[in-house]
């Protein structure tokens, strides 16, 4: 190699790792998936402002919603591997390797993990006024009167119909399926009586648990809820290892520089565990997890297989 190469190679090392250490020098994207004011949002927002006060430069979010947020996941997946632009996602994100077998990304090989941040379980609820008390009240009622019981549902493949058709294969119950634009008309839809019940995101529905317009009898997660310590699991009662949560997970294009996603990482952890942002993240029902990159990235190896089960057993197809 002649000198002139030497030295080109020389430069070009010297700028790139100039601009590691030097990262970040002006404000990150922050992608969400999904509108404001949904649980991405109340997540994110907090979570963002204390980044910004620690990087030294703002972190914006910009919203990115739609096709069950691979919208968002293609932009991230496309974006130059700089740590400028980074993406919120949800259990979507793996759910969708199955549910839409052509995605313009690959869902594991064209993202950076950069950590699982937190989590949130399902919440079991009916109205109010409904003659379900306890998880076992709706199984019982669910094979005393096969398919009349019905449930309502973000939209096809969310977590929300999901976590339904699990519970349902795993019990051995049938519940019919009324799916919804959103949380937000499915909750009106409980508050209306038009449906039986729903598995929601606990954020979304505790308002109207609060008010006492919704009855919670199970969270679906292996640990009962901080902000309803009075409701019991799933497993609690009576279905041992239903274990179903909605994470929400940080991602970069593939090709980030480790050093800036280690200082991301790191970032995330410090800024989640602020004690006045964690306090308000908790107050909304989410767990903070704060993983490393490489537990993000089992972790979604891991929910490919288990989401594609469900998936293909319901006969699940994109909408």
């Amino acid at each position: 190699m002649n000198s002139f190469l030497k030295l080109l190679f020389a430069c070009i090392a010297f700028s790139v790792g100039s601009a590691e250490a030097q990262y970040p020098n002006r404000p990150i994207k922050f992608i969400m998936a999904y509108p404001p004011a949904g649980s991405s949002d109340v997540l994110a927002r907090p979570i963002a402002n204390e980044m910004t006060k620690g990087l030294g430069q703002p972190v914006l979010l910009e919203y990115k919603p739609g096709a069950g947020s691979t919208i968002a996941a293609d932009f991230a997946a496309k974006s130059a591997p700089d740590g400028y632009t980074i993406v919120l996602l949800l259990t979507a994100h793996a759910v969708n390797a199955t549910l839409m077998p052509k995605l313009p990304y690959d869902t594991v090989k064209d993202f950076t993990p950069i950590t699982l941040a937190a989590v949130a379980p399902l919440v079991v609820e009916v109205h109010a006024d409904s003659p379900i008390r306890t998880l076992r009240d709706l199984i019982d009622a669910a094979k005393a009167n096969k398919g009349k019981l019905n449930y309502a549902s973000a939209g096809p493949g969310n977590t929300s119909h999901l976590g339904v058709e699990l519970f349902k294969m795993t019990v051995g119950v049938d519940l019919t399926h009324v799916p919804y634009k959103g949380s937000g008309p499915a909750i009106t839809a409980i508050l209306g009586r038009e449906v039986d019940l729903m598995f929601d995101a606990i954020g979304s529905s505790l308002p109207q648990i609060q008010a006492g317009k919704f009855r919670a009898i199970a969270v679906t997660t292996a640990a009962r809820a901080a902000v309803l310590p009075n409701v019991p699991t799933v497993i609690e009662s009576g279905v041992p290892g239903f274990d179903v949560s909605v994470w929400y997970g940080v991602f970069a294009a593939a090709g980030t520089p480790q050093p800036i996603v280690q200082k991301l990482n790191a970032e995330f952890i410090r800024a989640m565990n602020v004690p006045e942002v964690k306090k308000q993240i908790e107050s909304s029902g989410y767990q903070v997890v704060g993983s490393t990159p490489g537990e993000l990235d089992a972790h979604v190896r891991a929910e490919i297989p288990r989401w594609a089960r469900v998936v293909k057993a319901a006969g699940v197809t994109a909408q």
